[in-house]
């Protein structure tokens, strides 16, 4: 799973993305600082069944901290938006073309209003942060809508010559964009088109593209510098329809996180609050700093960072976590590994689409999945439960 970190300059991506995954990444007070796109590896939380079988996990995929699972997911913080950059403004063409494989984004705003819709620095509070929220929309669609248009014509004249679904065509122009034919379909059946898709005009391709783009790379808005924010502008911004918002305050988790690797404080991603190591030796600065942060995350209620994780994972994708093994009473792999993996599949995924996720294999000989803890014999189409442990039996 990727989750695209998007949003335009300056407004503390690379500090989110470096927060998340404690990655490198060039963070600077100006514009288009990312030039190449960051990947970077962070983690979202379920609780470990080992405790509840009373046995000692050995994750192989994923990491068990205290009975808390961390399971990876895959960021990628991309160069900054700005307007116009479906027509290749700034960097928007590698942008755009860089968010092609993400299952989902996370867009940062400046939710402070101290950069300008180019993202160069102006006072906090001087610019309204909701117009920046439909710029990345609007740059998206018209993206979305460019890669439809191309050639469109002459594969919807042949499509309505040859019988060809519509849904099929457009599935076709835009499966670079990791768009299914059930999106495309879904998105098609929310719409009034014309019957012949020769007539269909500039506003409805765009309107199409939109509809796509919400249900393929669904969106959460994570309101940054929030620390700094009016109470006003965070009221205002909390809640935009249509939307999951929540305030962060990526710097104070990037600083938390190094402190913590330093072994200054105790702190795991996700709390609302830390402790200063007992064995600590802080200077003022490093005291003062620490107090400052203390001061915003009581204001945001934490720093929100691992919250958009997951809550993208778990509510904007309907993630769900199950943990497939090969003994199912010992909980082992072939290798004796207890739990071993912990994958992430969607609500609604089935026991045979989890065996070909485990391995084509075990797909395409399936015989039947045992429920561990229940003991019982389920079938192929029976439908994944949230902390689910799943035994796959097949042909060998």
């Amino acid at each position: 799973m990727q989750i695209g970190i998007v949003g335009k300059p300056n407004v503390g991506k690379s500090t989110f993305f470096s927060a998340a995954t404690l990655a490198s990444a060039e963070i600077a007070q100006y514009p288009f600082t990312t030039i190449k796109a960051n990947k970077g590896v962070a983690y979202v939380r379920a609780k470990c069944p080992h405790e509840e079988f009373g046995v000692q996990c050995n994750p192989k995929n994923s990491i068990c901290e205290k009975g808390t699972r961390l399971i990876p997911i895959e960021l990628l913080d991309v160069a900054g938006l700005v307007p116009d950059a479906w027509q290749g403004k700034g960097l928007g063409n590698q942008f755009l073309d860089d968010l092609r494989q993400a299952d989902a984004l996370i867009h940062v705003v400046d939710a402070s209003g101290s950069t300008d819709i180019e993202g160069n620095p102006v006072g906090i509070g001087s610019h309204d942060p909701l117009g920046d929220i439909a710029f990345l929309e609007r740059e998206i669609d018209y993206w979305i809508r460019g890669i439809l248009q191309k050639g469109f014509t002459k594969m919807a004249r042949q499509a309505h010559m040859e019988g060809t679904k519509m849904e099929k065509v457009v599935h076709d122009r835009l499966t670079g964009l990791g768009v299914s034919e059930h999106e495309v379909a879904a998105a098609m059946r929310n719409m009034s088109l014309p019957e012949s898709p020769m007539d269909w005009n500039d506003e409805e391709m765009l309107s199409m593209a939109h509809t796509i783009r919400k249900i393929s790379k669904p969106m959460m808005i994570a309101l940054n510098k929030a620390d700094v924010a009016s109470d006003d502008l965070l009221k205002k911004l909390d809640g935009v329809d249509g939307y999951i918002t929540i305030p962060t305050c990526s710097e104070s988790e990037l600083a938390l996180k190094r402190a913590s690797k330093a072994k200054l404080i105790d702190y795991v991603p996700g709390d609302h609050g830390f402790n200063i190591s007992e064995a600590a030796s802080l200077n003022d600065n490093q005291i003062k700093a620490l107090d400052f942060i203390r001061r915003a995350i009581e204001k945001c209620g934490g720093t929100g960072v691992q919250d958009c994780l997951e809550k993208t994972a778990f509510e904007l994708l309907d993630l769900i976590v199950v943990y497939p093994v090969e003994d199912e009473h010992k909980l082992t792999d072939h290798d004796g590994n207890v739990l071993p993996d912990a994958f992430l599949v969607k609500r609604g995924t089935t026991a045979r689409e989890l065996a070909y996720r485990v391995h084509t294999d075990l797909g395409e000989n399936f015989i039947r999945a045992i429920n561990v803890r229940t003991q019982r014999a389920v079938g192929y189409d029976h439908i994944l439960e949230d902390g689910d442990i799943i035994t796959i039996v097949s042909r060998r």
